[in-house]
This record gives C-alpha cells, sequence and structure tokens, in this order.
C-alpha cells in the first residue's frame, strides 16, 4: 500500500497549515502591539516605507486561497485594519490609502462580515477618499449577503444604506441613493415589530429619503440624514467633527442629550 499522499492533497494540507499559522502568528503579534505600544516616533520617510511593505503583505494574501478558513483570515485582516487605522502618528504621515485593500481582503473572505465592511467602507470612502470603489465592495458583499443575517451591531440593510451615503454625498448619483435607500427599506421591512434594530422605524426613514431625492435631487434633508448616519457609527474624532460640520453646514441643528448623546434635527425650513 502507497502510504504517499498525492501531491495536490499534500499541497492543500501544506497551504492549510501555513494559513492558520499565518492567522495566529497575525493575532498574537496584533494581541502585543496593543498591549505594549511602541512609543518610538518614525521618520515621514519610515512610515511610507512601512506602509509600501503592509501594501506588499497585502497584495500577497490577495493572491492566496482561504481553503475554507475565510472567516478567520476575515477576522485577521480586520484586526489588521483597526490597528493601521488606529495609528495616528503614521496615519497623519500617510494618510490611509490601504483603506480599500483590507477592505478587498476582508469582502473576498466573508462578505457576510456586517460590521467589519461598514467601517470598512466608512474608511475607504472618506478617508481614503475612494467612494466608487467603497460602493463597488459593498456591491460585492451586498451579491452574497441575505436580508437576514446575524450580526454583532448592525443588520445586513445597513449595507444599502451605506451605499446609498456614498452615492448620495460623494458621488452625486441621486438615482443610484434613492434605489439604495428602497432595497434598505425593503430588507428592513423583513424584520418583525419590535426587533431590537427598530426596522421598521429605519424602513419608514429611507422611504423619506427617497422621497426627499424624489421632489429635489439635491435636498439637503436628504444630506443632513447621510451625514448624521455618518455621525452614528464615527470609529474616531476625526469623522465626528467632519460630520457635525457638514451637518451645520447644510443648516441642521446639533444638540446634546441629558444622557451626553448628540442628536441632529432638520429644520422644517429645509428641503
Amino acid at each position: 500500500m502507497n502510504s504517499t499522499l498525492p501531491q495536490k492533497q499534500l499541497g492543500k494540507m501544506i497551504g492549510t497549515v501555513a494559513i492558520i499559522a499565518l492567522s495566529l502568528t497575525g493575532v498574537i503579534g496584533l494581541q502585543k502591539s496593543l498591549i505594549n505600544p511602541t512609543k518610538e516616533q518614525l521618520t515621514t520617510e519610515e512610515y511610507k516605507k512601512q506602509q509600501q511593505l503592509e501594501k506588499l503583505q497585502l497584495n500577497v494574501y490577495k493572491g492566496l486561497p482561504s481553503l475554507g478558513y475565510g472567516n478567520l483570515l476575515a477576522d485577521w485582516f480586520y484586526l489588521r485594519f483597526i490597528q493601521y487605522f488606529g495609528d495616528g502618528d503614521a496615519r497623519k504621515q500617510t494618510g490611509y490609502p490601504l483603506s480599500p485593500d483590507y477592505f478587498e481582503l476582508v469582502v473576498d473572505n466573508d462578505p457576510r462580515f456586517v460590521d467589519a465592511n461598514l467601517k470598512l467602507a466608512v474608511s475607504t470612502s472618506i478617508f481614503a477618499g475612494l467612494p466608487q470603489t467603497s460602493v463597488k465592495l459593498l456591491e460585492k458583499s451586498l451579491e452574497q449577503t441575505p436580508s437576514q443575517v446575524t450580526s454583532p451591531v448592525y443588520p445586513p440593510y445597513y449595507l444599502w444604506i451605506y451605499k446609498g451615503v456614498d452615492e448620495l454625498l460623494f458621488l452625486g448619483d441621486a438615482e443610484a441613493a434613492k434605489n439604495s435607500n428602497t432595497m434598505a427599506a425593503n430588507w428592513a421591512d423583513t424584520y418583525p415589530e419590535d426587533d431590537k434594530y427598530n426596522s421598521k422605524a429605519v424602513a419608514q426613514r429611507r422611504r423619506q429619503t427617497v422621497q426627499f431625492l424624489e421632489e429635489n435631487p439635491d435636498s439637503r434633508a436628504a444630506q443632513i440624514g447621510a451625514w448624521s448616519q455618518i455621525l452614528n457609527s464615527a470609529v474616531n474624532q476625526e469623522t465626528v467633527e467632519r460630520a457635525l460640520g457638514e451637518i451645520q453646514a447644510l443648516g441642521g441643528e446639533i444638540y446634546v442629550t441629558p444622557d451626553g448623546n448628540i442628536r441632529v434635527r432638520v429644520p422644517e425650513w429645509i428641503d
């Protein structure tokens, strides 16, 4: 009896072991860096070299098969993105150009990773300045995500909402934004009346947005609503300040509730 494994099977086993080792090593490395962050201040050139190396690594990862470990890899790439996004010193020097690379890797490995994909979408459109790429990757995620899927924070119809935000605010495509908000409303309506996401109310607001855009494609009320959506899911102070500034510039009113939450009001005179 020949005990030698077929070459194809052996290659798959080696690849599987490599991916597991890669993921575990990355997670351990990220944990150590978060527990013991370096205090070293690098030069702009050194930050750029680090970013170039990371870009090369991400390109290599794009060519690797998941071998059934897509969810694990998506978690790992998302952790890497969190570390990348949160490195304020580096981002001041180099910006956020790798956001779409992380976004692509997460979507390719786990298109149903709703919470991660929403944060990656905001980073790609606002910080990397690539809303068209954000819309393309959100579409790719939506193609493989059902209208109802378990998600810790956001239900999947928020993928449509954020697609509409990009289309309205950054691409100026009111027709596409109307379609995205209609789809978000349709998906939200599939949830029960008393669900924890308050989906019926979300569906109503999305349809109001569609009505605003039908009556006035340049509706400031719809734009305030879109920036409010970004404000509600802001991942850092820079995003909060950008959203608040845009809302006020459009005529929106901002107030803070007694429990410290920020609320936005659209005055009646705003069209």
